[in-house]
């Protein structure tokens, strides 16, 4: 299996690891992959072993999060994680000083969706929580 050029980067610079290096990889399905690295041409992964492990709370936790401005938000995305938060709902409030349209509002959810995943990578999550999209400010909500 040839890894993303993303995860590659981190695992060969960062990570420092060398050929034949033992790693744990996981696609957010709950289950945990046991490989070894192999660094001809591209690098890639040898799977090993596929383990069911099971990390998740039995409490489904859905935060709901006004949009907050700067990297308050990211931190919130990471945090939240990291305690077992499954859904993070972000809301777009009357007062927010926070305000995203169209394109952007997409390109913020995917950023905080990637910030998931590093968050799963730090802190041994195997299942990645979602997202949701953003609620925008209703009138008849108060």
């Amino acid at each position: 299996m040839t890894l993303p050029e993303a995860v590659a980067r981190h695992a060969v610079g960062a990570m420092r690891l060398r050929d034949g290096d033992a790693l744990t990889l996981f696609n957010g399905d709950g289950d945990e992959y046991v490989g070894r690295l192999v660094t001809q041409g591209r690098t890639a992964v040898q799977l090993l072993a596929r383990n069911s492990v099971s990390r998740e709370s039995p409490l489904r936790v859905t935060l709901a999060q006004g949009l907050s401005s700067g990297e308050r938000m990211d931190l919130t995305v990471q945090k939240a994680v990291e305690l077992g938060v499954h859904v993070i709902q972000p809301l777009g409030m009357r007062r927010s000083v926070v305000r995203l349209s169209g394109d952007k509002l997409e390109k913020r959810r995917a950023h905080w969706q990637a910030i998931v995943v590093s968050a799963c990578e730090q802190c041994g999550r195997n299942v990645l929580p979602e997202v949701a999209p953003i609620l925008e400010d209703r009138k008849s909500v108060v």
